[in-house]
């Protein structure tokens, strides 16, 4: 017994011992070891497990896009996982301080460091991350937490502290399977945030090498499906798609591998197509499809647009629109396919605007294509604008010149076929429609159709029509008691008290009533009433005026609009001709003659017609200027020299010499037509001919100048200075018109003040000297091909003079005749500067002269990008000069 005692007093002893954390045993090691691991470790990395798999299980996959390479981590969502991120951090805390001798508290800094990360709170996290990577003992640990800090990188878009960190990582040895899986799967992340398809399909193929996880392997087979796909590798794709069906993938995904595996199979003979169409046929009558009907006539759109086959993919997309899908964002697709066919294919810029309409609907704002559409839709609401106006004024114009017995026999015929299109629809409603299995039996054969509902209220057909014969004898009224009586009486006026308990008894009735009244509110408020129909008819001259005015200006804007904006030549021209017939006094002639000048060079035909009318009836016209000389200056340089002119021209108006100025101003317009100085130009020749020419003159040109202007303050300017000529407001009489002229030259000219300096000015670039830099060198497509050696040169160059920079080198095609040499980055515009001047002073190649060393500069990466869109070296070098 004595023996016994001992041996639990020995273990008691021993057990209070391991219980210290700072005391080194291995007794105590042992026990702090199981513990931290197998229990607050085990419950926080569990919880972590488990809020990565909600994330999963909620993200709602858009397989019409290519899938993301991680899950979209949902604000929401974490916000309603408060309390498990809280536990996470109690688990993990706790096993740090009270285990602080055991080899798994770098395990639960990593997984405090990944709570910090899913919450958002990312300083915490990155100090977690470093703080691993540098005093952490495990190798695995510090590269889990490096690969995690890249991720957090990529997300903020710190690209190059994320290209730091891969580059740290590709010069690491040992990194385990598991960490190498990682690695690649966010290398292949950073290259989808940087829209390198290249870095990204090779990424993703190397990480499948360390991937064991069978559901995700699936998947990075079928996201490297999609981009081989989108790169018209056909028979790579198809190859992935079948990879992706292994390892039990969902349904869903299952289903669009087999799906896209039909549209990028190889199909040679009419056989292939035939058994492609009945494959696609075969998923739609299949039951388990039920809810992916819209997606399956989708696809099969777009494999019918693959073969040209244009009308049947259009009847195909109009009835997926029509199916209930699952997903809301595939009625998006759906809509914007249409929109595409609508606008490449058949021109019909106004169905393209609507159907862009249903599909931002459908889409979320977060969405890429509801930005997309966003910006694209601006032209095309303007056009629709036009497009309606004109339909409609011109109806109503037409229309008004009938007799009276015409407009209502014209308003009778509108009525009936609305009454048809009413009828229609609801017949439409009415076709059975088959709700089960077993509506396809003889037996129940009787079931769901129409002549089954012998019932009035459940026969929408029949509804219909008593509506409508309702409003051809009683006309719109509203359904109401007493509703034939031309007056009601005075009962039904009487409310009845909504508290009174045969109220509260009949409240439900009352609500069916009132649902049963509200459509057949619905059914007539879609009939027009021929009053209604008749008022609308304008009668009086003003409003004939007014229509006639927004008919004038919706010819021009649309024919203006489909000139630049769609490049429709010859529809522009139409409207543009329309105008100038229909209306031969209209105030935006000379600008729609230049209009038509310009399509008319476009299609290759003669130009002269309208060239010599704007010389004839606009001989001062900007845009008479503009065609008579086709080669002017254009540009900044072009508002440079225009603003020193027109500086010049304005000293000599103040020193009345008017006659001078007013021949600066024409000189200035001949030589530079088109500027944004164009209108100043045009106001202060306006002014000098209130010095010169005849009160009425200089009236006229003030109402015209009003009219035709677009700038807000030139147009109020000239606003005051008419008021003053028509004597409106004695205040301004008052005034001398040289006080009109100081307001010109405070409003107008002191933004001309500094017009020689148009790189700080008008320039579309900004300094930005903090940000990342590149150095370019600019050559002729001729030289270019001289100096091959060029890139060898440049990197022999790097490894001399800057061989701990890391500098990169590339070329590329900035224009058909030049081609530019990169090299990057440099953090900030000292840097790069401080290149260029050791490339100027140092730097030799064989195929490189002086000249050409002397022609390069460096630029942010916010300016290249301008550059690149506006292709112009010599804008930016002059920007360069100024600036740099």
């Amino acid at each position: 017994m004595d023996y016994i005692h001992i041996r639990v007093l020995v273990f008691v002893l021993l057990f209070a011992s391991a219980c210290s954390s700072t005391k080194d045993t291995f007794i105590n090691r042992t026990y702090h070891n199981t513990t931290s691991r197998y229990n607050a470790m085990f419950y926080s990395k569990l919880l972590i497990n488990e809020l990565e798999e909600e994330i999963a299980q909620a993200h709602n996959e858009d397989f019409s896009q290519v899938l993301p390479i991680f899950y979209p981590i949902d604000s929401a969502q974490i916000d309603s996982n408060k309390e498990l991120l809280k536990d996470v951090r109690y688990f993990s805390s706790r096993a740090i301080d009270w285990h602080r001798i055991s080899k798994w508290v770098d395990d639960n800094y990593l997984l405090l460091g990944m709570a910090d990360y899913y919450e958002a709170k990312f300083d915490d996290a990155s100090n977690t991350f470093r703080y691993l990577n540098v005093n952490s003992k495990k190798q695995h640990i510090r590269h889990r937490s490096l690969i995690q800090l890249m991720r957090q990188f990529i997300d903020l878009g710190s690209f190059d502290d994320a290209a730091y960190v891969i580059d740290y990582l590709s010069k690491e040895s040992g990194i385990n399977r598991e960490n190498r899986f990682l690695l690649y799967k966010t290398l292949a992340y950073y290259y989808d945030k940087r829209e390198d398809v290249n870095g990204k399909i090779g990424a993703l193929d190397k990480a499948l090498d360390y991937c064991k996880d069978r559901h995700e392997r699936s998947r990075i087979n079928f996201i490297l499906a999609q981009l081989y796909q989108r790169e018209d590798l056909d028979a790579l794709a198809y190859s992935y798609y079948q990879q992706a069906q292994k390892g039990n993938p969902p349904y869903e995904r299952s289903f669009f591998a087999q799906l896209y595996m039909q549209q990028v199979a190889e199909l040679n003979k009419s056989k292939d197509l035939q058994r492609v169409r009945a494959y696609f046929d075969d998923l739609y009558n299949d039951s388990k499809n039920r809810e992916l009907k819209d997606v399956i006539l989708y696809e099969k759109a777009i494999f019918e647009l693959r073969q040209n086959e244009v009308e049947t993919a259009k009847e195909l997309l109009i009835k997926a629109a029509k199916e209930e899908g699952k997903n809301p964002v595939q009625k998006g697709y759906i809509y914007q396919k249409l929109a595409e066919i609508s606008f490449d294919i058949d021109r019909d810029f106004r169905a393209t605007k609507y159907y862009l309409d249903s599909a931002m609907a459908n889409f979320r704002p977060v969405d890429a294509s509801y930005r997309q559409i966003e910006r694209e839709k601006i032209r095309l609401d303007n056009y629709v604008l036009h497009y309606e106006t004109i339909l409609r004024n011109d109806s109503l114009l037409r229309v008004a010149q009938l007799s009276p017995e015409a407009q209502e026999r014209l308003a009778d015929e509108f009525i009936a076929k609305e009454e048809q299109r009413l009828l229609r629809e609801a017949e439409e409603k009415a076709r059975p429609k088959s709700t089960g299995i077993f509506d396809n039996l003889l037996a129940f054969s009787g079931r769901g159709s129409s002549s089954g509902r012998s019932f009035y209220f459940e026969n929408t057909l029949a509804v219909q029509q008593g509506a409508i014969e309702f409003v051809r004898v009683w006309g719109n009224r509203n359904l109401d008691d007493n509703w034939r009586r031309s007056v009601q009486s005075f009962q039904s006026t009487i409310r009845r008290d909504p508290v009174s308990e045969e109220a509260t008894v009949t409240e439900l009735e009352e609500s069916k009533e009132e649902k049963d009244e509200e459509e057949s509110n619905d059914i007539l408020s879609q009939i027009p009433d021929k009053a209604s129909l008749l008022a609308q008819i304008p009668r009086d001259e003003s409003q004939l005026e007014t229509i006639r005015t927004g008919l004038e200006l919706a010819y021009f804007e649309l024919g203006k609009l489909l000139f630049f904006d769609f490049r429709e030549y010859e529809l522009s021209k139409e409207n543009l001709e329309i105008l100038i017939t229909v209306f031969p006094n209209t105030i935006k002639k000379a600008e729609a003659y230049y209009i038509l000048f310009l399509a008319n060079r476009e299609l290759g035909e003669n130009t002269t017609l309208y060239r010599e009318r704007l010389n004839r009836e606009f001989p001062y016209s900007p845009y008479t200027y503009a065609v008579n000389n086709p080669d002017a200056l254009t540009g900044g340089a072009a508002l440079v020299e225009s603003s020193k002119m027109y500086r010049t021209a304005y000293e000599l108006y103040e020193n009345k010499q008017y006659e001078e100025a007013r021949g600066v101003i024409r000189r200035t317009m001949e030589l530079f037509p088109l500027t944004k100085n164009t209108d100043r130009l045009l106001l202060l020749d306006i002014m000098i001919s209130g010095k010169i020419d005849s009160m009425d003159f200089y009236k006229y040109r003030l109402e015209i100048y009003t009219l035709q202007t677009e700038n807000p303050e030139l147009k109020e300017l000239a606003r005051n200075m008419l008021r003053v000529v028509k004597g409106d407001e004695e205040e301004f009489i008052a005034e001398n018109n040289e006080e009109t002229t100081e307001e010109e030259e405070d409003g107008d000219t002191d933004n001309l003040a500094d017009a020689e300096d148009l790189e700080e000015d008008e320039s579309p670039y900004k300094e930005s000297a903090s940000q990342t830099h590149i150095f370019v060198l600019a050559l002729s497509q001729e030289r270019a091909r001289e100096t091959k050696a060029l890139l060898g040169d440049l990197e022999n160059f790097h490894s001399s003079q800057f061989s701990n920079a890391r500098l990169r080198t590339g070329n590329m095609n900035m224009t058909r005749e030049q081609v530019i040499f990169i090299v990057s980055p440099f953090n900030n515009a000292e840097r790069a500067l401080a290149y260029r001047e050791k490339f100027l002073e140092t730097f030799e190649s064989s195929s490189l002269g002086p000249d050409d060393k002397e022609s390069s500069f460096v630029i942010s990466i916010g300016n290249f990008q301008e550059l690149n869109k506006r292709k112009d070296l010599d804008e930016y070098r002059r920007f360069f000069r100024k600036n740099y």
